[in-house]
């Protein structure tokens, strides 16, 4: 396969390092990063879009969080929330009211004043039924704002989000929501500067080019300095952050590259502090000869295959079942992934505080034939022929490989394999144009909700045509439940009936596999994967 432009673009960089430049070489990109502060990363995709209200995916929250800082941010080390836009935040004794207080130096990147009706803006604009948000549904909790955004109200001045002043930001919730303040950090819950939006057409418009470079007013810690789709995106500190001076990188340099092997290479080059991958073979050689620059990091993700229910032969749950038994997940850990990942049994990873999961789908082959045979494919004969799509990566292929042998052996079906760039196959994913799809979902924040909240009929991330009432019932009473036994009760209900129905399949908990040059400051393990860029530095 020939390689992407961003592949192309690395190698053609690494091929004039070593350039000589009148008495000696040139500096890599790397060297002069470090001189400069200048952090060059591979993001591992080109984004789809650099709208907060809009992305869902993790390398494009990696630019997002860059350039725009919620109510709250999350640590690293504890995942939990600490202070960002807003300086602090309380709550009523019954949990239904929150109010967060805006910094008063806080300002846009245009030295515009940023105030809580910036925050008002955000959540009116991404729960707006015109824009269509997938991520809308993570700020359910506030009062009538799932009325909103189905449409079913109009009047927006009804939707539990005030600001009596612009320092105050006052949220009304139709339930309590003890993991609010997390959620806060989310991209879904960003400001925006309306008048710079509206200058270009409506704010809920997904077509206003608002996000390119010229245009973009933003208040993270870097703004948009430059978008050159399939060859990268460059945000440079921003001098109006209320916290700028905290901030010592100049630059960030983005580099979409998909293929894992190109960013080694360009990583070798000199041309990358960071990749975002590492070629699966290569990962025994960096644990044996370079330890110091191989990072396996803890990382609450969870792989898993989704089955598009609207198709045959995935109406019929016990299709579902069959295949979601069909594993040897141990072996593909082992054998495979080779990266310290665990066999998933259940959608929620390990290490949840206050929360401890169902046991989970079983290896069984021979229950996985029996009820294929149940449901009229005995042995396989009949079943159609399906595709199970996949994003651009090399873990993908060999574990879909191997998955592909495994039913085949065992259960006597054929299954083909549709390698699709990030883009299309998030697209396709959303319009339901797959059979099975393979997914990974990372954690929004430590808790139980961000996963199981997925699959009810209102998420926007869904996309498996699945829905149960009883499920969405457990799932809505337990975020609303303050008790964290009770809350873990319910969730442990509704995971055991999102298992027996099978609308998706776990296979194992990931971690975070990358390489880090040894000048890279301050880049710690983060549970959830994103970074307090403002908290980053180079130093030899």
């Amino acid at each position: 396969m020939l390689p992407h432009r961003p592949a192309a673009l690395a190698l053609s960089l690494a091929c004039f390092v070593f350039t000589a430049s009148g008495c000696g070489r040139r500096d890599t990109a790397v060297e002069a990063g470090v001189r400069d502060q200048v952090l060059h990363l591979g993001n591992g995709s080109e984004p789809r879009d650099l709208d907060p209200h809009i992305v869902n995916s993790y390398n494009d929250f990696n630019i997002v969080v860059a350039l725009f800082e919620g109510l709250t941010a999350i640590d690293e080390v504890t995942s939990q929330p600490v202070p960002a836009a807003a300086e602090s935040w309380e709550t009523s004794a019954d949990g239904l009211v929150w109010r967060f207080h805006i910094r008063a130096g806080a300002r846009w990147s245009n030295g515009d004043p940023l105030t809580a009706r910036d925050f008002v803006s955000g959540i009116h604009r991404a729960l707006s039924p015109r824009l269509a948000s997938e991520y809308a549904y993570v700020l359910f909790p506030i009062s009538n704002a799932a009325a909103f955004n189905s449409g079913q109200l109009a009047d927006f001045s009804q939707v539990g989000v005030r600001a009596p002043d612009d320092r105050t930001l006052e949220i009304t919730l139709a339930r309590p929501a003890p993991y609010l303040a997390a959620a806060a950090a989310l991209p879904a819950w960003f400001p925006v500067h309306r008048a710079s939006i509206e200058k270009l057409g409506p704010f809920d418009d997904r077509s206003v080019p608002w996000t390119r470079p010229e245009n973009m007013v933003c208040n993270g810690s870097f703004l948009l300095r430059e978008w050159s789709p399939g060859s990268r995106v460059v945000v440079d500190r921003n001098p109006d952050y209320w916290d700028a001076r905290r901030v010592r990188l100049t630059r960030i340099v983005f580099y979409p590259i998909e293929n894992a092997s190109t960013q080694e290479a360009a990583f070798r080059a000199g041309q990358l502090h960071l990749t975002s991958d590492v070629p699966l073979p290569r990962i025994a050689h960096y644990r044996r000869s370079q330890p110091g620059i191989l990072r396996i990091d803890p990382f609450m993700d969870t792989a898993f295959l989704r089955f598009n229910t609207g198709r045959k032969p995935f109406a019929d749950p016990r299709v579902r079942q069959a295949l979601a038994r069909a594993f040897d997940r141990t072996a593909l850990v082992r054998d495979v992934a080779l990266g310290g990942q665990q066999p998933a049994h259940c959608l929620t990873p390990p290490g949840i505080p206050d929360y401890t999961a169902p046991v989970g789908v079983p290896d069984d082959f021979a229950g996985a034939r029996r009820l294929l045979a149940e449901a009229g494919y005995p042995r396989g004969r009949g079943f159609p022929h399906v595709e199970i799509q996949f994003s651009t990566l090399e873990l993908n292929q060999r574990l879909l490989e191997a998955v592909q042998q495994m039913w085949r052996r065992e259960l006597g079906i054929e299954v083909g394999l549709a390698n699709k760039e990030q883009r299309v196959w998030l697209n396709d994913e959303r319009l339901r144009n797959y059979d099975v799809s393979f997914a990974h979902w990372i954690g929004d924040y430590v808790d139980p909700g961000t996963y199981l909240e997925l699959f009810t009929a209102d998420s926007g991330n869904n996309s498996t045509g699945w829905s149960d009432h009883e499920y969405d019932r457990l799932v809505a009473t337990a975020g609303s439940t303050i008790d964290p036994a009770r809350r873990a009760v319910l969730y442990r209900q509704a995971e055991t009936l999102l298992l027996d129905e099978a609308p998706i399949v776990p296979i194992f908990f990931g971690t975070r596999i990358f390489l880090c040059h040894p000048a890279v400051r301050n880049w710690r393990p983060a549970l959830l994967g994103l970074h307090q860029y403002k908290d980053v530095y180079l130093q030899e």
